[in-house]
């Protein structure tokens, strides 16, 4: 297998559809990165959650896209199919057939092809086999080549490690300057304080702090939060629900207001060092961001220069109270200097052709100690 030009077959949620799938952003970063530097990439999607119904891009150039039938015989030719790639990454939460996914791609390791589980909730993976010791994964981990993780830093990584993985390693969300980057404001997205996220369970606590009370102490601020799932939450009347927010709007809901906030699902707060893909896309319009504090954000960003770290929804109103406009551009522009200078996709796709080279090579001078021990 030639680390530099490889054909890679991919197990994800969707390539084409932002839709209740928050890894949309993280894998076109990662897969146009790896075009760009010469591998091809099929990606395997399914049919579910409305996700095609609700496509935010068509096909793109630097992947070919297979969406499947929900059903396990069509997810068995998939498989199929990817017997003829270099390397398989079975991706978290697709969606549909996990379990069988996981268990039957490590069927298509060989000497010469490697297969890895990339984890794009490792909080939650972690959470979930810690508190269910028959959990099919567990037995499954030590098995995979290499577990790549969305973010953890050396907590997810001594966790996966303590169950047996061969290797973790974070592979961290950042910035695909094709696609997020500065552009002129539009009067909709005008405000004080923006949030963009899903509702999810374990983040909607952590959204009334950091946001929804921040907006009812401050009534002569205005606030705008976008995403699916708020319909039908109750807001302070200086809040405007907007919905769905599609990729194409991404950068002018990132410039227009003064800042945007950053707020973490609580698995990831808790393990620390899991930016979410926002926070980059965010830097990457130069937003001023305010995040909710977790560890190892100075690991991305220095606080205070290219982003502010609030601990309550107290610290918000307060940043908010203080925040000129010449300050929150200045903020944006060091935290956009940033990411340009080290937080790209191609500054990801690189290591993980590191990672590869080196993975390689140890099978290679393995098998080759093997064969003279044979002689």
């Amino acid at each position: 297998m030639n680390p530099r030009k490889l054909n890679i077959a991919f197990f994800g949620s969707s390539l084409v559809s932002a839709y209740w799938n928050g890894a949309a952003t993280y894998y076109r970063g990662v897969i146009r990165a790896l075009h760009e530097r010469g591998h091809q990439v099929t990606f395997y999607e399914p049919d579910a959650y409305d996700r095609q119904q609700n496509r935010d891009i068509p096909d793109p150039e630097y992947a070919k896209v297979v969406v499947y039938e929900a059903t396990e015989e069509a997810a068995h030719r998939c498989l199929a199919q990817a017997e003829a790639a270099d390397l398989v990454v079975k991706a978290s939460g697709v969606g549909v057939f996990d379990e069988l996914l996981e268990r039957e791609v490590l069927k298509l390791k060989t000497d010469e092809r490697l297969v890895i589980f990339w984890d794009v909730d490792a909080p939650a993976t972690l959470d979930r086999v810690h508190h269910n010791a028959q959990d099919p994964f567990l037995s499954l981990i030590p098995q995979y080549d290499l577990i790549l993780t969305y973010g953890g830093g050396d907590p997810v990584i001594q966790a996966y490690e303590a169950l047996g993985a061969q290797k973790c390693v974070p592979i961290y969300n950042a910035l695909d300057t094709t696609t997020h980057h500065p552009v002129a404001p539009e009067p909709r997205f005008a405000c004080d304080l923006a949030f963009l996220g899903n509702r999810l369970p374990d983040r909607e606590a952590r959204v009334e702090e950091f946001f929804l009370n921040p907006a009812a102490a401050t009534p002569d601020k205005r606030f705008i939060i976008g995403g699916s799932g708020w319909g039908d939450k109750s807001m302070a009347p200086n809040v405007t629900y907007i919905g769905h927010v599609y990729t194409n709007d991404h950068n002018a809901f990132n410039c227009t207001p003064k800042a945007v906030l950053n707020i973490s699902r609580e698995s990831m707060a808790r393990y620390g060092f899991s930016p979410a893909t926002r926070v980059f896309e965010a830097a990457g319009a130069g937003a001023c961001i305010i995040t909710d504090y977790w560890e190892g954000i100075d690991f991305f960003f220095e606080p205070e220069q290219e982003i502010l770290v609030a601990k309550s929804g107290a610290e918000v109103a307060s940043i908010l109270a203080d925040l000129t406009d010449d300050q929150a551009k200045a903020i944006g522009q060091a935290a956009y200097q940033k990411v340009l200078s080290a937080h790209t996709y191609n500054h990801r796709a690189e290591q993980l052709e590191q990672l590869l080279y080196t993975k390689v090579n140890q099978q290679s001078l393995a098998l080759s100690g093997a064969s003279a021990t044979e002689k």
